[in-house]
């Protein structure tokens, strides 16, 4: 499906969805307790995906009311093996959080995915569950999907590089809590994307369980930073505060609106987006980034809300080492503010369903903008780009859908945008929303 998006102006209020990331967690920490009632979970491709995971392993996924909950009867800490391959199909979180439930079968899992999810590195998971006595294998020796996994997870100590993919570590954690002998995590290499840590390390503690950072953590309010590892014990239970847990708002998410709102609200207008709780997701900087840049936005954390309005913009300068996904929107804010936008640490980012640092930097110089890719860093010249509507491609990555959608709103005609369908992955209707908030889109098969 291609989106064709118009030059527009945008108001009003909108709701985001349920976070992916929380939701993936809690419906898999759901699977590792006895029963548990998972509200408000985002209904989309990827954490179906990990619904289907929990089944495969023995627990039983049941939607509930008006699909606003899911009625989860669990494995109890002890994955079946499963009948058949699980096909995580292009959900990198649901592989890698499951890979380390795998582990725990006395017997062997078969993980595979799409042509994407197929060509993501695995192997620094697979080398560390081997060191920890688990079979652990790529079938084509290249630390990539399809995997084969299994032999009973006992825990111990192991090392495994940081800098790769958080979800290795979130994997371990959420793991080792139900082996026999905990996990001791010594990270090898600076921690990125350390908030989604932080969020794997507060859905644990919901569903009762704790584990603690080791060394020098805590930088700037993100727990996991800077740590030199993680302990978990094991023989812990997965047992949420009255069997229930309610999944918050994704920031993510919010990106896109609060970006629409940044640099398409019509003159004297604003718009709102609700669900915006505190969490400990990392990706809430993008209020902050918004706010350095020049926005007019404000955020009232009691009520959930934060209210943005175009305002002239200036270029400033994103670490994105804990926020990966963030750098599509800030470098469309880039694109359309004065000045030069840096986006620094970002190497990471390349890893994701695509290479995001090379999808932006290529789709956005078609748009018209004056970019430098480098391996770590890009840089988006926004005083010497002018935004025209063109013809870009998507790479079948949502973020990269929803982020040229917002740069469509800015730019000198209509923008089309291919693959458009992969918003689905974590947020099936954004552009009805955006439509709601009047931007011209229409879609075409």
């Amino acid at each position: 499906m291609d989106a064709h998006i118009s030059p527009s102006t945008v108001s009003g209020t909108a709701r985001a969805p349920p976070s992916k990331s929380y939701t993936h967690r809690a419906i898999l920490a759901a699977g590792y307790s006895d029963e548990a009632t998972v509200y408000d979970p985002l209904d989309s491709a990827d954490p179906r995906a990990t619904q289907r995971a929990v089944n495969a392993f023995g627990g039983d996924v049941t939607p509930v009311g008006d699909g606003n909950a899911l009625a989860i009867t669990g494995f109890d800490g002890t994955p079946y093996v499963p009948d058949d391959v699980i096909d995580c199909a292009n959900s990198g979180t649901t592989m890698r959080l499951v890979t380390a439930t795998a582990a725990l079968g006395d017997g062997l899992t078969v993980l595979t995915g799409d042509d994407s999810l197929r060509s993501r590195p695995q192997g620094p998971l697979l080398n560390a569950l081997s060191t920890l006595d688990v079979r652990a294998e790529s079938t084509r020796s290249n630390g990539q999907a399809p995997l084969v996994v299994g032999g009973s997870l006992a825990g111990g100590t192991v090392s495994i590089p940081g800098d790769v993919s958080s979800q290795y570590i979130s994997a371990l954690l959420m793991a080792g809590a139900v082996t026999d002998e905990g996990i001791e995590l010594e990270l090898t290499t600076e921690l990125k994307s350390a908030p989604y840590v932080d969020i794997t390390l507060e859905v644990l503690e919901d569903f009762g369980v704790t584990a603690e950072p080791v060394g020098t953590s805590g930088t700037d309010g993100v727990r996991s930073a800077g740590a030199d590892g993680f302990v978990i014990e094991g023989g812990q239970q997965y047992a949420p505060a009255n069997g229930e847990y309610h999944v918050p708002g994704d920031f993510s998410s919010m990106s896109y609106l609060l970006a629409a709102g940044a640099v398409a609200a019509a003159d004297g207008e604003s718009v709102v987006v609700e669900g915006a709780q505190p969490s400990a997701q990392g990706d809430s900087a993008i209020v902050d980034v918004l706010d350095r840049m020049g926005a007019d936005i404000t955020w009232d954390r009691d009520a959930g809300t934060i209210t943005v309005g175009a305002a002239p913009l200036s270029g400033t300068t994103v670490d994105v080492g804990n926020t990966p996904d963030l750098l599509p929107t800030i470098a469309v804010l880039g694109a359309v503010a004065d000045g030069d936008t840096v986006i620094e640490n970002c190497e990471h980012v390349r890893y994701k369903e695509t290479d995001r640092v090379s999808a932006m930097a290529t789709e956005l110089e078609t748009m018209g903008a004056a970019v430098t890719e480098e391996q770590a860093t890009l840089t988006i010249h926004g005083g010497e780009s002018t935004l025209e509507g063109a013809s870009v491609e998507g790479y079948h990555d949502h973020r990269v859908i929803m982020s040229l959608s917002v740069a469509a709103l800015a730019a000198a005609g209509s923008t089309t945008i291919t693959g458009a369908e992969h918003v689905a992955v974590s947020f099936p209707d954004f552009f009805e929303v955006l439509s709601s908030l009047g931007a011209g889109v229409d879609r075409t098969e």
